[in-house]
């Protein structure tokens, strides 16, 4: 689901569609983004693994370190700082700020 934006900030779903551990993809002005519900947290990054061009979303969540792991090569990503934590990805994917605004998830994209 995709939301509409609001000034720069945009409401991709509504909070109570994000199950811990689950990843959403959703589109954010043409640009993927993955949001995830994890034990710190609603977050979000750019849902393109920076290894090769494959979707984080559809990949395995950890809810309680909060890391997201690529379904094709098993690059690991920190859902908190975009930072690759395995190989063989070595470059960071963008994190965006996410709040919950009443009902809904409001990402902005930095």
């Amino acid at each position: 689901m995709s939301g509409g934006p609001t000034g720069l900030r945009h409401v991709v779903c509504r909070a109570d569609e994000l199950a811990p551990g689950v990843a959403l993809r959703v589109e954010i002005a043409g640009r993927a983004i993955c949001v995830v519900r994890c034990s710190s947290g609603v977050r979000a990054i750019d849902d393109t693994c920076s290894h090769e061009d494959y979707s984080l979303a559809e990949g395995t969540v950890d809810a309680e370190t909060c890391e997201i792991e690529c379904f094709k090569h098993g690059s690991l990503f920190s859902l908190e700082t975009g930072e690759p934590l395995t190989f063989p990805a070595t470059q960071p994917v963008a994190v965006h700020h996410v709040e919950i605004v009443g009902d809904d998830v409001v990402v902005e994209l930095s």
